[in-house]
């Protein structure tokens, strides 16, 4: 995936049972965020943090949504617990995460494994990626995605 590619469409269960769908969401900027679990510390870090300015996201006319492969069930839980606002997308078969380029395997303590790369596309409201971030820290992420997304 490149600047400039389309970005690939999904349809994919969702918290609170709705359905999450990039086709829904055209004419709109997206930010599209892959994360590795529920409920773990950076993924939570990060949720809040964009949950935070979902205001300013709504300003600037950009929806944010996050994906992991984590049941929808899972989601519910998540949301609920930390009040999220934003839909969260379920990929168990892991098809839009290996489009978009982000289940690759990594690395810990020298055993290798199959796992989410925190990764965020900015896709504008043609459809298009307009920015990718691959490897994220979460301290001012999110901060810097709105920034972007006010600049397109």
């Amino acid at each position: 995936m490149n600047v400039g590619d389309p970005a690939p469409d999904f349809s994919l269960p969702g918290a609170g049972g709705e359905a999450v769908s990039l086709a829904t969401l055209k004419g709109k900027k997206v930010v599209l965020y892959f994360y590795p679990k529920d409920d773990t510390s950076g993924c939570t870090k990060e949720a809040i943090e964009f949950n935070a300015l979902r205001d300013k996201f709504a300003k600037a006319k950009t929806a944010v949504v996050g994906m992991s492969p984590d049941s929808a069930k899972s989601h519910d839980k998540f949301r609920a617990k930390y009040e999220l606002a934003f839909p969260l997308a379920s990929d168990e078969t892991k098809e839009t995460l290996s489009a978009y380029g982000v289940w690759v395997e990594k690395s810990m303590y020298g055993r290798k494994y199959m796992g989410v790369e925190r990764s965020t596309f900015l896709i504008d409201a043609t459809g298009k990626i307009a920015k990718i971030w691959r490897k994220v820290k979460v301290p001012g992420h999110a901060e810097e995605v709105l920034e972007a997304a006010k600049a397109i």
